[in-house]
């Protein structure tokens, strides 16, 4: 009984590799006799453009099973107890917030120990804003000076202690939640 090397392949070439490899695997240990077998069987996919035509096999297309990977399929199915057991388990429900607090300045909900969304908005639109008088002052980032800015409101007067330093003037008024300087 001799040992076969079966491969299913629609490339011609891997197969004709295959079958020297095996060849000279099978000359080099003659004493071996029945014991030698292949140990993996590889199917290449069809998807791989072909290096030489085969003369004796036929151009036919290939068929739409030959691209399929076939995947493991269950045993037995799964019972409703498991199914259940599995899809309700706490770990996948969603989780109760507690540290849920209103803001004291807009009354918006939001979490606790974190700034609320529409208060944090405002001070972004403030902010660029302010950016924008510096812009307009300055001319460039490049020409900034090193000083300290102060930002006035209208009605607001500069301090003593604030000689000396870069002054931006707003025509509005101060808002609650931006401290004075």
């Amino acid at each position: 009984m001799a040992a076969r090397l079966v491969v299913g392949s629609t490339l011609a070439p891997l197969r004709g590799f295959l079958r020297r490899c095996w060849g000279q695997l099978w000359r080099a240990f003659p004493d071996a006799g029945q014991t030698w077998a292949p140990a993996l069987a590889v199917q290449a996919p069809a998807a791989l453009p072909e290096l030489t035509e085969d003369v004796g096999e036929s151009n036919d297309a290939p068929s739409f099973l030959d691209n399929i990977f076939w995947m493991a399929a269950p045993k037995s199915r799964r019972t409703i107890e498991v199914n259940r057991c599995r899809r309700r388990n706490p770990r996948n429900m969603i989780k109760l917030k507690t540290n849920i607090d209103v803001c004291p300045k807009c009354g918006n909900v939001k979490l606790k120990h974190v700034l609320c969304k529409y208060c944090y908005t405002k001070v972004q639109m403030e902010t660029s804003l302010i950016r924008a008088e510096i812009k307009k002052k300055e001319g460039g980032p490049f020409n900034t000076p090193t000083v300290e800015t102060l930002v006035l409101y209208q009605g607001e007067k500069p301090r003593e202690q604030d000689q000396g330093k870069r002054i931006i003037e707003r025509n509005r008024k101060r808002p609650s939640w931006f401290p004075l300087n």
